[in-house]
């Protein structure tokens, strides 16, 4: 038996894997993410001005933007989401699959038998007439089988191969779900911060503009202004109303969002409430170089990790074509009582077997060209979720130029209007002007403030959105975990 399992270890470690080595891809060797040149910042805007710096995004984030509710609703849902249970039972499942076909590959297959046959025997049937037959026995065995599939072209070293680059996948696509949930949180946060700014301007907008309508009602009766004008107002006081409603329900929608993405009912959730004013806008974000991201972006790696999955399913499909050589042994004994069954070894056997695919009607061909085009495919969807992450960050880099710009337009506009309003108050105090003009000019503040606040979410969010893009910073925690 000694000899057996050594010359399978012998045959075995002496093999060739045929089929191809997979190599990862060459990273792109772009410099830049967008046309021109790069981005280095933002203007300053409400006196803020961001600065992209080549770095590592940190593994938490969030918590750039300084604010406790916002950790502490990530932290939660990272612990209690039902996303992440399904995504992190994935990997253990495809590592316990690694596990099963390993033992069941590299090791041989070792069973112990044990049975107890009672059975009647004709001697006549087999033409002996001399003794007469004997009653019915019972016949006890015991036995100890061996067997072992060489893996002499590494059809199974190969199936194993792309059973690690599925613990990979599933692992990436783990790191991914992780990542993707931090960034709704985040994004889920702000907007409902967004939002109760928004319906705060709405009510204030609304009580001016109803202030507006009284005025303009009681200037009707007097013969002041026609009646159109007073419709008009109306009309406009109508559909600012209606905007609350809708932004009410919105920030509802936030909030059982957020309820799901922590693990808890939308009627039974504990959550804070987020506000604007309490969320403050990283002034750095770190943006590593294009050839990095392949390596950040977990979504890259999962795609990478299914290319290397492909790769080792060609060489499976490879090795079938060649002889598959099997080894077995035996030994045990057989008596008619149970108190010798163990006296002796009298029965062994050694076998082995040899396997050649001679004619499959062309299948075994036809799987390995189907694997090389699994590969194809594989590698092209590689290429593309590559092109998708260049295209991501250079997105959030332009929409980050494109909303400091937008902020500071929208913060001038705010203060002007602030000014015309402190301009025409001061001349209604003195009497030169109406209160129909003071209540316009607030009503034109109170709508340039609204815009502000949309302004700002907006760069929150796409703040978060280059964070995510980026890939998060995942890769660290690895490594700080790993070095515990």
């Amino acid at each position: 038996m000694r000899t057996f399992l050594i010359c399978c270890t012998v045959l075995t470690v002496s093999g060739c894997a045929v089929g191809p080595d997979f190599r990862a891809p060459e990273s792109t060797s772009d410099a830049r993410y967008t046309t021109g040149p790069q981005p280095q910042g933002t203007v300053p805007a409400e006196g803020q001005a961001q600065t992209f710096a080549e770095g590592d995004v940190p593994a938490q984030w969030w918590t750039l933007f300084r604010s406790p509710a916002l950790d502490d609703t990530v932290r939660r849902a990272l612990e209690n989401s039902p996303t992440l249970a399904q995504a992190s039972a994935r990997l253990r499942q495809a590592q316990e699959t690694l596990t099963a076909r390993t033992g069941a590959t590299q090791f041989p297959s070792v069973d112990a038998k044990f049975n107890a046959t009672r059975q009647q025997f004709d001697i006549k049937s087999v033409g002996i007439d001399a003794f007469p037959n004997p009653g019915p026995f019972t016949l006890y065995g015991a036995s100890v089988q061996v067997s072992y599939v060489l893996d002499l072209f590494g059809g199974q070293r190969r199936e194993l191969e792309g059973l690690r680059a599925a613990v990979d996948y599933q692992r990436y696509e783990l790191e991914a779900a992780r990542l993707s949930l931090a960034a709704n949180v985040t994004t889920t946060a702000i907007r409902e911060a967004s939002l109760r700014a928004q319906l705060a301007d709405t009510v204030a907008l609304a009580e001016a503009q109803q202030r507006q309508a009284g005025i303009m009602e009681e200037r009707l009766k007097a013969g002041g202004v026609a009646r159109v004008d007073v419709q008009r107002q109306r009309a406009e006081l109508a559909q600012t109303q209606a905007l609350i409603p809708g932004l009410l329900q919105q920030i509802d929608a936030a909030r059982h969002q957020l309820a799901v993405y922590t693990g808890q009912t939308p009627g039974n959730a504990s959550l804070p409430e987020f506000r604007l004013d309490e969320l403050y806008l990283p002034d750095t974000v770190p943006v590593s170089l294009p050839s990095t991201l392949a390596r950040r972006r977990p979504d890259i790696r999962a795609a990478e990790a299914l290319l290397h999955e492909a790769s080792a399913n060609i060489g499976v499909a490879t090795a079938n074509l060649y002889p598959q050589i099997t080894l077995s042994a035996s030994a045990g004994t057989q008596e008619t009582r149970m108190r010798d069954l163990f006296d002796s070894l009298n029965i062994w056997s050694l076998a082995a077997g040899v396997v050649q695919p001679v004619f499959r009607g062309g299948e075994l061909l036809a799987k390995k060209r189907a694997s090389e085009a699994a590969y194809d495919q594989s590698l092209a969807a590689y290429r593309q979720a590559v092109l998708q992450g260049l295209q991501n960050v250079a997105d959030s880099l332009r929409a980050l130029e494109a909303d400091a710009g937008t902020l500071q337009a929208r913060a001038d506009n705010a203060r002007q209007t602030r000014d015309t309003l402190a301009i025409v108050s001061e001349q209604y105090r003195l009497g030169g002007v109406s209160q129909f003009t003071v209540l316009d000019a607030e009503r034109q503040s109170r709508q340039a403030a609204l815009d502000l606040t949309q302004a700002r979410a907006s760069r929150l969010a796409d703040t978060a959105a280059l964070m995510q893009a980026l890939g998060g910073g995942w890769w660290q925690e690895t490594v700080e975990v790993s070095a515990r």
